[in-house]
């Protein structure tokens, strides 16, 4: 049957793009706690020096804030290519993902807040800018490079909320293939001669059990 090789097909291109999105989401913080000499700027304060006429940190959030969300989108990413897609995962990969959902949701409010926070002291604090990526062009203290924090912080978010409609994409494809399942086993039950070689993922035909495998896998021992 071609249907659930397209779920199978489908489901492989969500994970590749969640690693993607995890990715993103991780490196974008990473290049703004660059520029910012090591500080997480998430729900930071600014100052504005009018002697001459920079941009200066009043105060930033401890860093192992923006190591929290750059550990969860990596652990996604990684994540990603470690599940198998065979019945016996299918309980993880549910619970997985429910794990996943949440931690994204606190992930993302974290960055629209944190990004919010600090963009409200900027709109308040520096002059003759009325939106936040108006501070991108402007001059700041040595050695902070502000010319990208916004759109970083803006791209992070971005992945991270895409990632988390991916995830919930996911959720919904393996209840289907559960349900799918649980109807095949149904009918090979009363048909014996229904199921047998052709039976592929989760009792369908079409799919072989070496699509099944996880991404990485250990290879054979030498006999």
């Amino acid at each position: 049957m071609v249907f659930p090789g397209l779920l199978l097909l489908l489901e492989l291109a969500l994970y590749a793009s969640c690693f993607i999105c995890g990715i993103v989401t991780a490196a974008s913080i990473t290049i703004v706690q660059g520029h910012f000499g090591g500080q997480c700027m998430l729900y930071g304060l600014v100052n504005y020096n009018t002697t001459a006429s920079l941009i200066e940190v009043q105060s930033s959030s401890a860093p192992s804030l923006c190591y929290f969300v750059s550990a969860i989108s990596v652990l996604v990413a990684v994540t990603c290519f470690s599940l198998s897609l065979d019945r016996l995962w299918m309980n993880l990969t549910i619970a997985v993902n429910g794990v996943f959902l949440f931690f994204l949701l606190i992930t993302g409010c974290m960055l629209k807040i944190g990004r919010d926070s600090l963009c409200n002291s900027v709109l308040q604090n520096v002059p003759n800018i009325t939106r936040c990526e108006e501070a991108q062009d402007r001059n700041w203290v040595s050695p902070l490079k502000g010319e990208r924090f916004y759109n970083s912080l803006y791209k992070a978010e971005t992945a991270v909320w895409v990632n988390f409609f991916f995830w919930i994409t996911i959720g919904v494809l393996v209840v289907l293939q559960r349900r799918q399942s649980s109807v095949s086993k149904i009918i090979a039950a009363r048909f014996p001669g229904y199921g047998g070689a052709a039976v592929g993922l989760f009792g369908e035909a079409g799919v072989t059990a070496a699509e099944t495998e996880p991404f990485f896998n250990n290879p054979a021992s030498p006999q």
